[in-house]
């Protein structure tokens, strides 16, 4: 049996007017092809399914690698999260990109499957932003998900830097150590990946390709 992977989407195309957000294309598209380069069967989600927005900021003008293409194919019309049955997925993971700190904390269907996968020993992986979805997810003895976990993600020092630090909800590391997560930050922009048993996490869109290959040796 091939393993199944779910990988779960924003559907949030605005920070506010002045600023279009969405997915960030390579945490999405570097992770999809990885996977099925192994095989996998890969399920790609959002809380409303549809379409899903790109963040501009992460298109550059040249030609984005053919290999890209059935990546990018997947993002005109992604499942519901609330159709797909988590029993039957070996791991999920949460690509990035600024509309996920709107619309992955919260997500009632998501913080049920997270917390499905940790209670199941399943695989759980995440870059930069995508963490926003481990936000306020308890497991079953009322700890947080995130509670003991060496981890990593988009950095306050990074927020910082892109200058959208004061239109954000949260600072994303700052909210993960609040809820117990042993957060590790390298320097802005630096690759770094961490693993801590199942659990998988990159902290920026320079880090997809290496979470990914991490995400795959677990699993």
């Amino acid at each position: 049996m091939s393993k199944r992977v779910l990988m779960v989407l924003t559907n949030t195309s605005e920070i506010d007017a002045e600023h279009p957000t969405g997915l960030w294309l390579s945490e999405f598209a570097e992770p999809y092809v990885e996977f099925k380069k192994h095989g996998y069967d890969v399920t790609v989600v959002s809380p409303k399914g549809g379409g899903i927005p790109l963040d501009p900021n992460s298109l550059d003008d040249n030609e984005n690698p053919a290999e890209w293409k059935e990546a990018e194919a997947e993002l005109q019309n992604t499942e519901k999260l609330s159709s797909v049955v988590f029993e039957n997925f070996d791991g999920i993971f949460l690509p990035g990109g600024h509309g996920t700190m709107f619309d992955l904390p919260n997500e009632p269907q998501l913080q049920d499957a997270l917390a499905h996968f940790a209670e199941n020993d399943k695989v759980i992986g995440a870059v930069c932003h995508g963490p926003a979805g481990f936000v306020d997810v308890q497991l079953k003895d009322g700890s947080y998900l995130v509670k003991g976990k060496k981890m990593t993600g988009f950095t306050n020092e990074e927020e910082k830097e892109t200058g959208l630090d004061p239109l954000m909800p949260f600072m994303l590391q700052a909210k993960l150590e609040e809820q117990g997560a042993h957060f590790v930050a390298k320097g802005n922009w630096a690759e770094h990946v961490l693993t801590d048993g199942k659990f998988i996490t990159g902290q920026n869109p320079q880090s997809s390709q290496k979470a990914a290959e991490a995400f795959v040796k677990v699993l």
